[in-house]
């Protein structure tokens, strides 16, 4: 975020998206390095390489800098918004913090404010800035907040933690059963004088019985495959169960009109009257070569 005077503006961006992988917690205005709390990085210069004084121009007295914060607070930046004096504070932002020299004060015709969520519910938060002199440089993957004295501030937001993993079941959970004895896995030996013994049917289970009915439709080695409908019977309701020599009631056709291409386009024709003089008028056509320009 500053820059190092032995590097160049696209080598150091590409240090500082490097590093930009914590979110901001705070942003602070100070009139130096000597006003800057030690757990706060003060943007001297632009990424062009100008110095990032924002209290230089005509009128200004006193010089102040903008400086960042990543330090651990228990909350992240997620919004950054300039806003002009006639303009009221947007919900849930705050003015920044002001570390200056006495008699020292910032402007207040377009003040900087910024949203702060917890950590814990944070998504997407801010994790880096970037100024720039007024000028048709871009920066990639940062969004553009707006100007200010001169220089345009950038924002680069990006998520707080990766997205959670799809889980997936593992041994452990297969194991875990209706019944003790379908989850243990056997010898071979016990498994030849099981397969030897007879298995009677009236001791099985009736859940077990109706899974072996289905014949593997549900799969008792997937905990999320049981549901409560298991072993209950399918069966239409008598009003729509239909025998195939019953009575089928007819549907009445006689309210449908069949329409003809021509008549759906006449209906639904639009001429577009209304958008056609809107569009010749010259305001508007003042407008668009002001736009085109």
């Amino acid at each position: 975020m500053e820059t190092h005077p032995s590097l160049t503006p696209c080598a150091a961006f590409e240090m500082s998206v490097e590093a930009a992988s914590v979110p901001l917690t705070a942003l602070a205005w100070a009139s130096g390095s000597s006003t800057c709390p030690n757990d706060f990085k003060l943007i001297s210069t632009t990424f062009d390489g100008s110095n990032a004084n924002f209290g230089k121009g005509f009128g200004m007295k006193s010089s102040y800098y903008l400086c960042c914060s990543s330090k651990p607070q228990g909350s992240v930046i997620t919004d950054i918004q300039f806003v002009s004096e006639k303009e009221s504070l947007p919900c849930g932002f705050y003015y920044i913090a002001e570390f200056l020299e006495p008699r020292a004060s910032v402007s207040k015709k377009k003040r900087l404010c910024v949203k702060s969520v917890s950590f814990n519910t944070a998504d997407v938060a801010v994790l880096d800035v970037q100024l720039t002199a007024k000028s048709k440089v871009i920066l990639p993957h940062y969004t553009c907040i707006g100007d200010m004295n001169g220089f345009v501030l950038w924002c680069k937001k990006g998520r707080v933690r990766p997205l959670p993993k799809p889980r997936s079941i593992n041994l452990d959970m297969r194991e875990l059963s209706l019944e003790k004895g379908e989850a243990e896995p056997q010898s071979p030996a016990h498994n030849s004088s099981a397969a030897s013994r007879p298995i009677h049917p009236n001791k099985l289970s009736k859940r077990r019985s109706t899974l072996e009915i289905k014949e593997g439709v549900y799969d008792t080695g997937n905990i999320y495959s049981i549901s409560a409908m298991d072993g209950v019977p399918f069966a239409l309701h008598p009003k729509f169960d239909c025998q195939p020599n019953g009575n089928v009631p007819l549907v009445n056709l006689n309210n449908i009109q069949i329409k003809s291409i021509t008549d759906i386009e006449n209906e639904y024709n639009y001429s577009f009257t209304v958008e056609k003089t809107a569009a010749d008028r010259p305001q508007f056509r003042s407008a668009l070569q002001s736009l085109e320009a």
